[in-house]
């Protein structure tokens, strides 16, 4: 725990291990710092909903958790991003990802992902500050348990050296999918709160993380594995997916 809110939030939580056990361990707890800061954003995007309306709570939940993460995945979702975009060969696309820059594939990509983000949440707390608290919990958590399955034994890290190597390669399937599950439950229970189905939200988890997998698949066989950036994209492209799920759901 200490490892996977140290390197996954800007919580000030002293990391005692740094090694691939600890870190595999990290990754499959992982959904929990998902629901932890979606927690903290949910509560802060009801509360301005509710007095500023659903537009600007949208904006606040988004920015919360970019705020709690030091906007590291969004980061992450640039460098890809303009990786991928470049064309060029797996060492070269690496070394543009490595930069502190960010290219016009990258600037694009994070104005369309947030964008959607804002434009789903806005709807969902359109219906209630409730529904829209839970869509904020539900997109986070869906994130992190994206990062489980980026890290499973079969995928491969990019490059050695840095958060991406460490955890590559580290998580059983049973892990993650027991990881995922369990969140699944935890929003299912939440969900009975909004006086919905209880299978709204974990189908949308379920569906927002199955997004970040052609993304995940893209990434291994243009770059050769995954790196810290690549698991950021993921994450964002696995709140994108479950924040679209839970508006076509209604």
């Amino acid at each position: 725990m200490r490892f996977a809110f140290g390197t996954l939030s800007v919580l000030r939580v002293r990391v005692e291990r740094w090694d691939r056990a600890a870190g595999a361990r990290a990754m499959a707890a992982a959904p929990v710092v998902g629901l932890v800061l979606g927690a903290l954003a949910a509560g802060a995007g009801a509360l301005v909903a509710w007095r500023a309306g659903g537009l600007l709570g949208a904006v606040a939940s988004v920015g919360v958790l970019a705020a709690l993460t030091r906007g590291l995945h969004l980061d992450g979702l640039a460098d890809v991003a303009d990786g991928l975009g470049s064309g060029k060969p797996a060492e070269d696309a690496l070394r543009i990802m490595k930069q502190s820059d960010i290219g016009p594939f990258g600037v694009l990509t994070l104005v369309l992902v947030l964008l959607a983000q804002v434009a789903a949440l806005a709807g969902q707390f359109g219906h209630s500050p409730l529904r829209g608290a839970l869509a904020v919990l539900a997109s986070a958590t869906a994130a992190r348990c994206a990062l489980a399955w980026g890290c499973l034994r079969s995928v491969p890290a990019a490059r050695p050296g840095g958060l991406g190597a460490m955890v590559a390669s580290t998580v059983s399937p049973a892990e993650a999918a027991v990881s995922t599950g369990a969140a699944a439950l935890a929003l299912a229970l939440l969900g009975l709160f909004d006086g919905t189905s209880a299978l709204r939200l974990p189908l949308a988890v379920v569906l927002g993380a199955a997004c970040a997998r052609p993304l995940l698949s893209r990434c291994v066989g243009r770059l050769g594995g995954i790196t810290g950036d690549v698991l950021g994209a993921t994450a964002e492209t696995a709140a994108t997916g479950t924040l679209f799920a839970l508006a076509l759901l209604g």
